[in-house]
């Protein structure tokens, strides 16, 4: 029983971890912002995209390579999500601020154009899409150091949105018919795609009965390491005294030079970053598809929820009781463990599924919060006070 319940806390921890690594990245944004971002669920998917691609062009070279892929592969994701999150923030974010309906309507929007694109990816869209981004946001950043391009913006930012859309499909249409339609064959598509864990996080360290497998361990630390380096950066750094500062009150940095705007967007480049990461990770614990993020996403706003919004300290520990109760009570853990009291054992027998575990948690969530509004860690400052 007892080796049974340690395996079960292990199991929970490692689930914890990862919907940790999960959150910590919206647990930034959140609290800096009041962002709901419904896309961060398809940053993490990017990560995870990026993840098999660093695979796939290790495995070409093999060896030595293919033995690091996966320590090569979380800074690309980073910077491949913090790249997306950062165009996000640019092109829709900003122009939404204070308005949490509009903002979160975006980004589920987003999303869906997120998963479709990694469904019908291929070279001639990526040729396509280069350069629209190329002849939009080049001119439109030119222009904008101009004083009076504001005045002119309304109608010049359509005419060069159509314009440029124009000339990337007939660019990329003239490709597929020069080189055949096998260019347009998308890389990924609907189904999804296997990343193999390397030779060394293959396995498990034996403890007892039973065995504690190497990549969820490699999780594990990959989880610490973030949560130390976030922990460093934003107690350390100039940036993360900026960031601490505009998130107590926005209106009092502003007004002693902090620049609010810059803030945000390195913010939010930031938290996309890590839902990268956190895509690298979530790839070594199964197969790669469009939907991978969704799975996530509705747990790591919970673990925002309960820990307190811009806390990182009740994101941990939000994080790993969500992960250990959601654990416990789906894989049957509990109702073994009260198996001598049957009323119970057959409570917690009912909800031994994963799905009527997470019901479970939502309840015990939903009770929690009727209790402690603002979670286990609420946010402090003039601007929450007032």
């Amino acid at each position: 029983m007892l080796q049974g319940l340690l395996e079960a806390l292990f199991d929970g921890i490692s689930i914890g971890s990862v919907l940790l690594i999960a959150a910590l990245g919206l647990a930034i944004v959140f609290g800096l912002m009041g962002v709901i971002n419904m896309a961060h669920g398809e940053l993490m998917m990017l990560g995870a995209y990026t993840t098999y691609v660093v695979q796939n062009i290790c495995n070409s070279f093999g060896g030595f390579w293919l033995e690091i892929y996966i320590l090569l592969a979380i800074p690309v994701a980073f910077l491949v999500s913090a790249s997306v999150g950062l165009l996000l923030e640019k092109s829709i974010i900003q122009y939404l601020y204070g308005r949490p309906l509009e903002t979160l309507l975006a980004t589920w929007g987003v999303s869906l154009i997120l998963q479709q694109f990694v469904r019908s990816v291929s070279p001639v869209m990526l040729i396509g899409l280069f350069i629209f981004c190329l002849l939009f946001f080049a001119p439109l950043f030119f222009w904008g150091q101009k004083k009076n391009f504001k005045n002119k913006q309304r109608w010049l930012s359509p005419l060069l949105f159509f314009l440029s859309t124009a000339i990337a499909i007939t660019i990329s249409n003239a490709l597929a018919r020069a080189y055949g339609l096998t260019l347009t064959k998308p890389w990924f598509g609907a189904q999804g795609v296997d990343v193999s864990a390397p030779a060394w996080l293959r396995g498990g360290l034996p403890i007892g009965t039973f065995q504690v497998p190497y990549a969820r361990v490699f999780i594990i630390l990959l989880t610490i390491i973030c949560v130390a380096s976030i922990y460093i950066f934003l107690q350390r750094s100039l940036w993360g005294l900026r960031i601490r500062a505009v998130t107590q009150n926005r209106e009092m940095s502003s007004c002693l030079g902090i620049p609010t705007r810059t803030v945000d967007a390195f913010t939010f480049a930031i938290g996309s970053g890590l839902a990268g990461i956190a895509g690298c990770a979530i790839s070594l614990l199964g197969s790669v598809g469009p939907n991978t993020g969704q799975d996530y996403i509705v747990d790591a706003f919970m673990v925002v929820v309960v820990g307190g919004v811009g806390k990182l300290v009740g994101s941990i520990v939000a994080a790993l009781t969500i992960g250990i109760a959601k654990f416990l009570i789906g894989s049957g853990t509990l109702a073994n463990l009260f198996e001598p009291v049957k009323p119970l054992a057959e409570f917690f027998n009912f909800f031994a599924t994963t799905s009527m575990a997470k019901v479970m948690v939502f309840v015990l969530i939903i009770i929690f919060l009727q209790f402690r509004p603002a979670g286990l860690f609420p946010q402090k400052g003039r601007s929450v006070d007032n």
